[in-house]
């Protein structure tokens, strides 16, 4: 007898509802399993990068430096990556210590001139030579081609390391940089998704995707094809962002997003922000984009600026004037026109209307490598919402250097990189900020003052140069090649242009270079010029005792005492010895500061390696401290000039003997004593 289907699948076993589920449940977990033993695998095998912002540095143990692959987590294609500064920091932050971090973009690392161009390497050789007996650990972590995204990355990371202040200079690569709107590097437009994915590619399993991918792309993808591009066009997906688009408004939202958690990151632990607005060229800088209007709806336009630029060219400037109004009011959107109307005020010397037209026409730019003016109204707001957070008001101070108050080619390279004199402006902002905020103060005898800064920062003319030449190479590029119409040749006439090209055209190392260009002043006997190289590199590498050395003894030998006494010292610092300690107790006594020598002169007698005979010094040193406390309270007496005068002849410290020598004789010119002890002097 044949059994019906139904009476056969009742004799069917049916398995328990619990373990329908735990198959179910397992062949869910099962793919997330893998991936956790792949994860752990990949680990294990220490493949992939390490993203953290800091690690050791090999060279100098007990320190930190910046990770090189810390930017590799914002770029999707991990060849756009780019690296930073390797400043080094103590781990264990010292008790004389300010430790000050900075963020940005390429503006806030010093591009195109980098190393002491940066505004950061002005303001760190100003506080470094105010404040001698403080150590100023400022650590530039900003990176080329990156935004607000990696500013907040990076400020998550760093309240752990115990900053005193935060300096951030950021908002131009809002659009363009990694993750930014309409940048070929951008994850997507949701800004919580982002925030995920920045998660998520921290995992091994994660970078390991990503490098598959970027394998697979390459497969098919032609490497010659973007060589000689610059990173400005790679960066760039969307070169068209019309003034207040929704494309526009996403950028400025996540800008503001983005900048206002950092700070709220600082917020919350109670350290200091420094955050300054932004300066771009406006007055000399055409823009890059225009937006044309549609010629069906608004025929008038094309019409009349066409005939206003002829005009303009033409040197007809009250017609171009009359024609470009006309055109401005058919539609008042064109960024060239705007710039236009700018120059024209601009030469009727109606500055105040003419920096209303540059702004309009730097804000309707289409492709936005400029930040519109919103950028800095939320700068402001920002500063003004939270305690602790400061307005560094670099615009202003670019305003009033300029004769016009525009800000133009006098401070600016191109569109938004600053000069030499630009960037030496940007750290007095700050710099002027810090005193406000009450960070630094000075007395105005120890305050270096800005022309003094100017006279005295050591960038050498490779430097200066190397700068000049990157931006020659930046401008042949898009999409400054479709503005200038001509650019001058490079002529190498001299070693130190030879030297900047071939740093500018990476032919040679900056370190070599400065090597070269150190022999090549020595060789001529130029100990100035030696000696600006030298305060390069010990800015460079402020951990290497030979540098300040060098630089000391270059100091003494061209008559600047000061400033071998302070290099001295610093070399002290950080590799304590016999030699120095001795070589500075001499310069204190010489410099008649016989209480600064104190320190060092009890160093060198507890170290004496040279067996000399330090006690009768130190005892000639105290006496002179003693005589020294009461002739601030009886000046006329000329016993008391004597006998200084005669401890310091005693020690050999003829400068220090002459002066008091000079003193006594000032006050008697008979006085006997004084005549001997000059009467020895000359004749030794």
């Amino acid at each position: 007898m044949i059994k019906s289907k139904k009476e056969n699948s009742s004799l069917e076993p049916v398995l328990p509802n619990r373990k329908t589920w735990l198959f179910k449940a397992i062949s869910i977990a099962l793919p997330f399993f893998l991936l956790l033993l792949l994860e752990a695998g990949l680990r294990i095998f220490n493949y992939g990068d390490n993203y953290n912002l800091f690690i050791e540095d090999k060279n100098n143990p007990g320190f930190l430096v910046q990770n090189p692959a810390a930017s590799k987590k914002y770029f999707s294609d991990q060849a756009n990556a780019t690296t930073g500064n390797q400043e080094s920091f103590r781990k264990e932050k010292g008790q004389h210590t300010m430790r000050i971090f900075v963020l940005g973009e390429s503006t806030t690392i010093g591009y195109p001139y980098f190393h002491n161009g940066s505004f950061h390497r002005w303001l760190q050789f100003r506080l470094m030579h105010m404040f001698p007996e403080k150590t100023f650990e400022i650590i530039n972590l900003s990176l080329t081609a990156v935004n607000s995204y990696t500013v907040l990355g990076f400020a998550r990371q760093v309240v752990s390391y115990q900053p005193d202040a935060v300096l951030i200079y950021t908002g131009h690569n809002e659009y363009y940089g990694a993750m930014g709107i309409a940048s070929t590097e951008n994850f997507g437009s949701s800004r919580s998704l982002n925030q995920v994915l920045l998660k998520l590619r921290e995992l091994k399993v994660m970078q390991l995707l990503v490098n598959a991918s970027g394998i697979f792309k390459g497969l098919f993808t032609d490497p010659k094809n973007n060589k000689g591009i610059a990173r400005m066009q790679l960066m760039v997906a969307n070169s068209e962002i019309p003034y207040h688009s929704v494309l526009y408004k996403k950028g400025i939202d996540q800008f503001r997003t983005n900048m206002e958690e950092a700070i709220q990151v600082f917020s919350q632990q109670h350290i200091q922000v420094f955050f300054s607005n932004l300066v771009s060229n406006e007055k000399d800088m055409k823009p890059f984009m225009s937006l044309r209007p549609d010629s069906i709806k608004l025929p008038g336009f094309t019409t009349q600026f066409t005939k206003g630029v002829d005009a303009f060219s033409a040197k007809d400037f009250s017609a171009a004037y009359h024609y470009l109004t006309q055109a401005n009011e058919v539609y008042n959107e064109h960024a060239l026109c705007n710039y236009y109307l700018g120059r024209l005020l601009y030469m009727q010397g109606d500055y105040d209307q003419a920096d209303i037209f540059f702004s309009r026409a730097r804000d309707l730019d289409g492709l936005r490598f400029r930040a519109p003016a919103e950028i800095n109204s939320i700068i402001a707001q920002l500063c003004s919402k939270y305690n602790g957070v400061h307005l560094v008001d670099t615009k202003a101070a670019f305003a009033t250097w300029s004769s016009d108050h525009l800000i133009g080619d006098s401070l600016m390279l191109e569109h938004v990189h600053p000069n030499l004199t630009g960037y030496a402006l940007i750290s007095e902002a700050f710099y002027e900020a810090f005193k406000k905020a009450q960070l630094v103060t000075a007395s105005p005898q120890k305050e270096m003052s800005f022309q003094q800064l100017l006279n005295e920062m050591p960038v050498t003319t490779v430097d200066s140069m190397s700068g000049a030449y990157r931006i020659y190479n930046l401008k042949k590029s898009w999409p400054f090649n479709q503005l200038l119409q001509h650019q001058d040749t490079v002529k190498i006439r001299t070693t130190e242009e030879r030297l900047a090209w071939e740093i500018a055209s990476k032919q040679l190392s900056w370190d070599a270079a400065m090597d070269s260009l150190y022999s090549y002043e020595m060789n001529r006997n130029n100990l100035a010029g030696a000696r600006k190289v030298v305060e390069t590199l010990l800015l460079e590498y402020p951990l290497n005792a030979e540098w300040y050395e060098r630089s000391a003894a270059l100091s003494g030998k061209l008559g600047d005492p000061e400033n071998a006494i302070f290099y001295y010292r610093k070399s002290f610092d950080l590799l304590p010895n016999f030699t120095t300690a001795r070589i500075l107790f001499v310069l204190y006594l010489n410099a008649d500061k016989p209480g600064e020598a104190m320190p060092y002169l009890q160093y060198a007698i507890n170290n004496n390696t040279s067996q000399l005979k330090l006690a009768p010094v130190k005892i000639f040193a105290q006496e002179i401290i003693a005589w020294q406390q009461k002739l601030s309270t009886d000046s006329s007496s000329l016993f008391l000039l004597n006998q200084i005068a005669t401890g310091y002849f005693k020690m050999g410290c003829r400068e220090a003997a002459s002066k008091y020598i000079q003193m006594a004789l000032k006050k008697d010119n008979n006085n006997t004593e004084a005549l001997s002890l000059l009467e020895q002097i000359n004749r030794e």
